[in-house]
């Protein structure tokens, strides 16, 4: 009788609580019951199960054929005369008899066959849901809550209690979540992982931005200015590249806002990440100029076939260009599409060397590595510090210190000494004059 009552109660607990449908509910249930009931009874077996979900009930009913005592065939589907009238005294041969099967009527072993397939019918039915739901919701924004802080990634729960994963490698250096914090993302992707599906988060993704940006312009939710293009270093800077349909709007304005009244939100979202939002051009050479904002530019040669551009520019214009980090040029060129190298334009000093000169001395690999960080001259390579330019070319400190050296023997400059090996004292040196040569130059 226990086992009864807990199959009623699973019935109940599924209606009011697990995200499933009462058509669905009442589908599974019969198909459930239905194959318990072909094996007691045989699969020619008559049946009719009616399932009352508000309730937490069922009704089985069974249907035999009345036939003339010793006519009995098969025991499941006919019923003999003589057995019929002992049911209702009218009934007569070739009328159908109904009976009604209670859960009485199951074994103890039949009843927890039932509720443990009724377990994993419907935890397989919310499995399926899950997956198709998320499956089509793909690059859309969702909230939800942390549930659990781990190493590796964080477990979050969405509305309706389904959990999402945002791993470690979708999650913004800046972010830091505590178990109870709100946090929105992206739908990455969504895998069935063991039968069970993982859906996947992501708040560096370019779609995340994208989204941000759907939320809070409404320009860009409405469809009036277009988002061509996004390209993002998480937590350091994006580009967003912008159009408008309507030549009244300004892409760039009406996305910045009033004081950056509409991209300071995003801002905060993104833990601080620079944004440049770009105005759309067709012109290669326009979209590499706006791309590299703030960077002011002399002139650009494109190769089209190679995707590879030379950009020239005074000397101070470089910095900007590259940007803290490399990630202004690198964004520059994932967005435009264009392999960047920065070259400067006014090699014009006398005693200043190409640094293509050197070819005979380095590997081209070297060389190239340095000009792409705009150090195409010897003298520009010295305005770099030794770790900059380790950090910049990623190349060995022991190549950069070469590169360094050999441009030093080019122009003729000496290290300056130790402060070990000049320890004059200030009364000789006005009789050494030699020895202030090194000072005034480290001064200039």
């Amino acid at each position: 009788m226990e086992e009864r009552l807990n199959l009623i109660e699973t019935f109940a607990e599924f209606k009011d609580f697990k995200n499933i449908d009462r058509e669905t509910l009442m589908r599974i249930l019969i198909d459930i019951f239905r194959a318990v009931l072909t094996k007691k009874y045989g699969a020619d077996a008559n049946f009719d199960v009616i399932v009352n979900v508000d309730r937490g009930d069922l009704e089985i009913q069974r249907y035999r054929e009345i036939v003339e005592d010793g006519e009995v065939e098969n025991e499941f589907t006919q019923i003999a005369l003589s057995d019929a009238i002992k049911i209702e005294p009218d009934f007569e041969v070739g009328e159908e008899v109904m009976e009604t099967i209670r859960l009485e009527d199951f074994q103890r072993r039949e009843i927890l066959a039932l509720r443990q397939n009724l377990i994993s019918k419907i935890m397989e039915y919310e499995k399926d849901l899950i997956y198709k739901k998320y499956e089509n919701r793909i690059g859309e924004l969702v909230t939800g809550e942390v549930t659990q802080v781990w190493r590796k990634e964080i477990l979050v729960a969405d509305e309706e209690g389904v959990e999402l994963v945002l791993p470690k490698s979708e999650q913004i250096p800046a972010d830091h979540y505590k178990k109870g914090d709100n946090l929105s993302a992206v739908v990455e992707r969504v895998e069935i992982i063991s039968s069970t599906p993982r859906i996947t988060i992501s708040r560096t993704s370019p779609r995340f931005l994208e989204r941000l940006m759907e939320n809070e312009i409404p320009e860009v939710y409405d469809g009036l200015i277009s988002i061509r293009n996004v390209v993002r270093s998480p937590g350091e800077r994006a580009k967003v590249l912008v159009e408008s349909y309507d030549d009244r709007i300004d892409p760039v304005g009406a996305c910045v806002g009033l004081k950056g009244s509409r991209i300071h939100g995003i801002i905060r979202e993104l833990r601080n990440e620079n944004i440049d939002i770009i105005n759309y051009t067709s012109n290669p050479k326009l979209l590499i100029t706006r791309a590299l904002s703030p960077a002011k530019i002399t002139s650009i040669e494109l190769d089209e076939e190679a995707k590879m551009a030379n950009v020239y520019m005074k000397p101070d214009q470089v910095s900007l260009a590259i940007g803290k980090g490399g990630y202004n040029i690198k964004l520059a060129g994932k967005l435009s599409g264009y392999e960047i190298d920065v070259f400067r334009d006014d090699i014009t000093e006398e005693d200043d060397v190409d640094l293509q000169e050197f070819n005979d001395v380095f590997d081209q690999w070297v060389i190239d590595a340095f000009k792409k960080i705009g150090c195409d001259t010897a003298k520009s390579v010295l305005k770099l510090d030794r770790d900059e330019l380790i950090q910049r070319t990623d190349l060995e400190e022991e190549t950069v210190d070469d590169v360094i050296a050999a441009v030093k023997e080019e122009l003729e400059i000496e290290d300056e000494p130790a402060a070990t090996e000049t320890p004059a004292p200030a009364a000789e040196a006005p009789a050494e004059p030699a020895a202030e040569e090194p000072a005034t130059e480290a001064g200039n």
